[in-house]
């Protein structure tokens, strides 16, 4: 095929693109503005998270910071807060230092300059060419999960799509299909169609726009693409978690503020080792963790969670403060606070599984 041809095709399908997702494009509270803020606040939201969920979370956050000045002032605990639920709260914490380095080096504008916003924590490839070329038209080619998914059928791509590896392949024909007339828009039809048409499962490739165009559909192979790497089996973990009473008030403790759910609160926790029972787990926790002596303990409940890579089987026990004064040996802070009061602090999902029946 010639590249005449080739660049007509091309623009035919940018073409074809766009004219649907304008007239088909969902409503979101984020589409239709040209803040860089509430762009990259979607963006921060959609990784890792499915829209549906956004949505709530979104209009939550930006109610409670409307702009990148008033997140840098706000303490994190309250950026956590309105985060709870959400997951991966790494993105929280490095949106929150992120939007202190705007306002201190750039007088709280975000910058517009791929290298400088790449640059800043948290940011990486997809969000940066998502927020630059959503929010200033810059020409740079956004590929997420839901645009790998379309490009695979599409040109048929024999390269895996959870292989870190092969990001490359990827970006390289998503920089090749870009519109660089309209890249913002065009980038958020590529998404756009991912998500509702050109599905993991089952896509709806009748009614696909360009299907003209695709490989896999042409060749009734949809179902082939995109090719995965095996994952291994998700590990599962057995834990404890320990409720001290002391008096009125319940002792909860700050996990550090790197690394898993980090700066979120909790109650005191570990893995079970081998061939000790539960119980003896969570007195042994307690004394380790937070250094107090415990009596009159009695089993509370069990909720399973799962991450990312790797499940929790949580059981979980209330007792009473016996002796000792509390020493922090992994937390970074502890506070004895009533029960009431828990809802103030972020808490993992985890812990909300169980609140309701401590709290009755």
């Amino acid at each position: 095929m010639s590249e005449q041809l080739i660049s007509e095709s091309r623009n035919k399908f940018r073409e074809i693109l766009l004219t649907w997702f304008k007239k088909h494009k969902r409503e979101l509270p984020w589409r239709g503005i040209d803040d860089p803020y509430r762009i990259w606040v979607s963006e921060v939201m959609l990784q890792q998270t499915q829209v549906k969920k956004v949505v709530g979370y979104y209009e939550r956050f930006v109610k409670r910071f409307p702009d990148v000045q008033q997140l840098a002032e706000a303490p994190l605990q309250d950026v956590l807060k309105v985060w709870e639920g959400l997951g991966y709260y790494a993105r929280a914490r490095n949106f929150h230092k992120a939007a202190k380095i705007v306002v201190k080096d750039f007088g709280g504008v975000v910058p517009n300059e791929y290298s400088t916003f790449r640059q800043l924590p948290g940011v990486g490839d997809y969000s940066a060419a998502a927020v630059l070329s959503i929010a200033y038209n810059a020409p740079f080619a956004a590929v997420d999960g839901n645009i790998k998914r379309v490009l695979a059928r599409l040109f048929m791509m024999e390269t895996p799509i959870n292989d870190g590896r092969t990001a490359k392949q990827f970006q390289q024909k998503a920089d090749e299909l870009l519109d660089l007339d309209e890249p913002g828009v065009f980038n958020q039809a590529m998404m756009e169609l991912g998500a509702t048409v050109c599905r993991p499962q089952s896509p709806t490739c009748l009614v696909c726009p360009v299907n003209v165009f695709c490989q896999a559909f042409r060749s009734t192979r949809q179902d082939e693409y995109p090719l995965r790497l095996k994952k291994e089996k998700v590990p599962e973990h057995y834990m404890v978690a320990g409720v001290i009473y002391k008096g009125n008030e319940i002792l909860i403790v700050q996990r550090p503020l790197d690394g898993l759910l980090g700066g979120l609160w909790e109650f005191p926790n570990g893995r079970i080792a081998e061939g000790e029972t539960a119980e003896q787990a969570c007195i042994r926790y307690i004394t380790e963790v937070v250094n107090l002596s415990v009596n009159n303990i009695k089993y509370l409940t069990r909720v399973r969670h799962a991450f990312t890579h790797f499940k929790i089987v949580l059981d979980v026990f209330e007792c009473n403060y016996h002796s000792g004064e509390v020493k922090l040996n992994g937390p970074i802070d502890a506070k004895w606070v009533k029960l009431t009061s828990l809802h103030d602090f972020p808490l993992p999902r985890a812990t909300h599984k169980f609140l309701e029946t401590l709290i009755h």
